[in-house]
C-alpha cells in the first residue's frame, strides 16, 4: 500500500501527473482539484491509495486524505470502480457527497459521470452510514466560479478530458463553449480560462448523459 507520496512534479495534465520520488516517477491519477494544485518544477505531497488488478497497478492521489477515505470508501458500492469513484470526487467535495447521500440527493448523484438513476439509488442504499456526517455549515456542492475566458488551447483541453471520460466530441465542444458563455456574460476582462474549473463547470452541467 503506497499511503502517500512527496516528490518533484514533473508532468501535470487534466487527468494525471508524474512526480519524481528518489529518481522514480510515479504516475498518478486524481481530480482536476488536486491537479489544479500542482506545478511542475515545485514539490508536492499527495495522499495515496494502490488500486491492483490483474493487468495494472494504478496510484490514485489527493490533496487531502479525507478524498482518499471517500475515494476507497465508495468503491465499496457494487458497480464502483475506482473511474467512477474519482469522478465523484471530481464533481462533488468530499462533504458534497456525504451530504448527496444523507439527504438521498439523487440529483447531486447522479451529475457524476458513469452514474444513473440506478446506480445513485443504491450509493444512497450502500453508503449510508459508511461516511460519516457533513460538516455542519459547510459548502454546497458548487463547482468554483468560472471566470470569463478566452483561450483555445485550454478550452481544447477540457474538451479532451471530457472525451476521455466518455462524451461523443461534439457534445463536450458545446458543453465547453456554454460553459464559458454563461460564465462570461457580463465580463469584460478577457482573463484566461481557469482549465480545472471549467472541468468542473462542465461535468455537473452533463451529468450521467452521453449523448
Amino acid at each position: 500500500m503506497i499511503a502517500s507520496l512527496t516528490g518533484t512534479v514533473t508532468h501535470v495534465t487534466l487527468e494525471r501527473a508524474v512526480l519524481d520520488v528518489g529518481g522514480v516517477g510515479y504516475l498518478v491519477h486524481a481530480t482536476p482539484g488536486t491537479l489544479a494544485g500542482l506545478r511542475v518544477g515545485e514539490r508536492a505531497q499527495l495522499h495515496t491509495t494502490l488500486v491492483v488488478r490483474e493487468d495494472s497497478m494504478t496510484v490514485f492521489g489527493f490533496a487531502e486524505a479525507d478524498e482518499r477515505e471517500v475515494f476507497e470508501t465508495a468503491q465499496s458500492v457494487s458497480g464502483v470502480g475506482p473511474r467512477i469513484a474519482l469522478a465523484m470526487l471530481a464533481v462533488l467535495t468530499p462533504d458534497a457527497l456525504r451530504r448527496a447521500v444523507a439527504t438521498e440527493d439523487l440529483a447531486a448523484l447522479r451529475r457524476v459521470p458513469g452514474v444513473g438513476p440506478k446506480s445513485a439509488q443504491r450509493l444512497v442504499l450502500e453508503l449510508g452510514g459508511k461516511l460519516g456526517a457533513p460538516a455542519a455549515g459547510g459548502p454546497d456542492e458548487a463547482a468554483p466560479a468560472v471566470p470569463a475566458a478566452t483561450g483555445d488551447p485550454a478550452r481544447e483541453q477540457v474538451v479532451e478530458a471530457l472525451v476521455g471520460l466518455g462524451w461523443p466530441t461534439k457534445v463536450a465542444q458545446d458543453t465547453v463553449d456554454r460553459v464559458l458563455a454563461e460564465a462570461g456574460e457580463g465580463a469584460e476582462d478577457g482573463g484566461p480560462v481557469d482549465v480545472s474549473a471549467t472541468l468542473r463547470a462542465a461535468l455537473r452541467s452533463l451529468g450521467g448523459r452521453r449523448g
